[in-house]
């Protein structure tokens, strides 16, 4: 695990605002932001779709950066629109990490305070799809 820098701070920042934006406390729709910042320092966010399929902010924001053709990734978080708590990846994200991004940092809140991990150590043994 690392410690955060002043960048990683900033992302925060990007998903607080953009869940801010977004955020449904009545329906609870949206309810998480995520922002994630490639190695060429474009930040790309996404907002959770809600439904019994729905997406997690994490992959809309990573499906943004795709379609854009972005393919080298340093960092992601993903924050809780009601309180502005550092939210750990859930296992289908972590899955997705694994097979798109595991040599990104992903903000985690820990014991010990906020820390970035490697996405591919928050899933060990991971099947790794071929795609």
């Amino acid at each position: 695990m690392e410690e955060l820098n002043s960048l990683d701070y900033e992302l925060i920042e990007k998903a607080k605002e953009v869940i801010k934006k977004n955020y449904d406390g009545i329906n609870f729709n949206h309810t998480v932001g995520s922002a994630l910042r490639c190695k060429d320092g474009s930040i790309y966010l996404g907002i959770n779709v809600y439904s019994v399929h729905g997406a997690c902010a994490e992959q809309i924001a990573l499906g943004k950066a795709l379609t854009d053709g972005k393919r080298e990734f340093d960092t992601i978080v993903a924050v809780n629109g009601e309180n502005d708590e550092i939210m750990s990846p859930c296992g289908n994200c972590r899955q997705i990490f694994s097979d798109y991004i595991p040599d990104c940092y992903v903000i985690i809140n820990t014991n010990n305070g906020l820390k970035k991990v490697k996405a591919i150590e928050l899933i060990p043994y991971a099947y790794h799809a071929k795609y």
